[in-house]
């Protein structure tokens, strides 16, 4: 009787692996989570090429930049996505008025509130979550497997997807050069990690693209690190 050899996901690149993928979990609802930037971009133009209907979750905190939202919508018309926007509990308005402007008082507070709570609600339905994550993007994120196993906090149990994880940022520009995919306006204005627009800054330090999150004063929402890897 012949033994199946273990597949070795980081031998393959990103188009061999998102087809893996798709055929060793075919029928397990799939999800990426999309924040509009370009690496996402990216791996969405690969998974639409293999599953055009795949979930696009996008994290709809209120706090975008009005460019984001139109490039959103741009591309939503423009690429037929299946987007979700994954809603807090409280629109902006209430939000404030209960809390104030916790994103200065407490970011972590709001990003636990407007980002991660509804991100883990919306995985709730899928087996195999895609992200646009790398390594090459903070020091958080240097040890990043291609293909992890996580469990949320209410024990929701799915794959976790980095099809770029040894992408450096020039093979992302390079591929949506190639491919022709409209660049997020606010990158020519120099911004090089883009999020919620009152916790984002033009990075100071040129090793580090996430170091205009937040002040510098952390470099992850949550939504990348309240789920447990197994």
């Amino acid at each position: 009787m012949s033994v199946a050899v273990p597949v070795d996901y980081e031998s393959l690149n990103a188009e061999q692996l998102a087809g893996q993928i798709f055929s060793e979990y075919a029928g397990v609802p799939a999800c990426f989570t999309c924040s509009f930037q370009t690496e996402d971009m990216v791996v969405l133009d690969i998974l639409r090429k293999i599953q055009p209907e795949i979930a696009v979750i996008f994290l709809e905190t209120g706090y975008h930049f009005a460019e984001t939202y139109a490039y959103r919508d741009q591309m939503v018309a423009a690429w037929n996505l299946n987007l979700i926007n994954a809603l807090p509990e409280d629109t902006r308005a209430e939000h404030e008025a209960k809390r104030g402007l916790l994103h200065i008082v407490n970011p972590t507070e709001c990003c636990n509130l407007r980002k991660v709570g509804p991100l883990m609600k919306s995985l709730e339905p899928y087996g195999v979550w895609f992200t646009g994550l790398r390594r090459e993007q903070s020091p958080t994120r240097a040890n990043l497997k291609k293909v992890e196993d996580h469990r949320t906090p209410n024990g929701h149990e799915l794959k976790k997807i980095s099809l770029l994880a040894d992408w450096n940022w020039e093979q992302v520009t390079a591929y949506a050069k190639a491919h022709n995919i409209p660049e997020l306006p606010l990158y020519a204005k120099g911004y090089t990690s883009i999020g919620c627009e009152p916790c984002t800054a033009i990075s100071s330090d040129p090793n580090n693209a996430r170091a205009g999150r937040w002040g510098g004063k952390k470099l992850e929402c949550g939504i990348h690190t309240f789920s447990e890897k197994q």
